[in-house]
């Protein structure tokens, strides 16, 4: 009877597995085919970004020649930055349906005594800053370099560069 029954969890688990692999192929296709529009400075700037962010069209109107560099270059900037927040939400957006779905299956720890829960396991990926390149949120503390005193060097002379030295 035991048997039978990890027989049909595991049948459960592998139809519920390529379901969602279908589906995560079709969220794949739509998202790559997903843009986001923002215009800026009274419409004189228009950016598109493709579903990865990227700046894929500008289109500046006639009268761009009244604004600044720095204003075209501020609003380039901000622009650009939320077309790829808008392009970004609707990719979590086409991926809601699955994640239901996944919240609904049970997870390998609770069909599996003593085995890990492997959601809890993924590091979280850490969002991208937005700052300039030399903003101070971007300059980050070196790690500590681990110095040792009592040390004797066995590699043979040939091995020992110039910069070893």
């Amino acid at each position: 009877m035991s048997n039978e029954r990890l027989q049909a969890d595991a049948a459960m688990m592998m139809e519920a597995f390529a379901e969602q692999m279908s589906g995560i192929a079709e969220i794949q296709r739509n998202r790559s085919r997903l843009t986001a529009t923002v215009t800026a400075c009274d419409k004189r700037i228009s950016v598109t970004v493709n579903a990865d962010g990227i700046l894929i069209e500008t289109k500046f109107a006639d009268d761009i020649k009244d604004l600044t560099y720095e204003e075209i270059a501020i609003a380039m900037t901000q622009s650009v930055q939320a077309a790829s927040a808008k392009v970004q939400k609707m990719a979590r957006e086409l991926m809601e349906p699955l994640r239901e779905r996944k919240d609904r299956l049970p997870r390998l720890s609770e069909l599996l005594e003593g085995a890990p829960d492997l959601g809890e396991m993924m590091p979280l990926v850490p969002p991208a800053s937005t700052a300039p390149p030399d903003a101070p949120e971007r300059r980050r503390e070196e790690e500590p370099t681990m110095v040792y005193g009592d040390v004797e060097d066995v590699r043979p002379r040939s091995m020992i560069s110039d910069i070893d030295r």
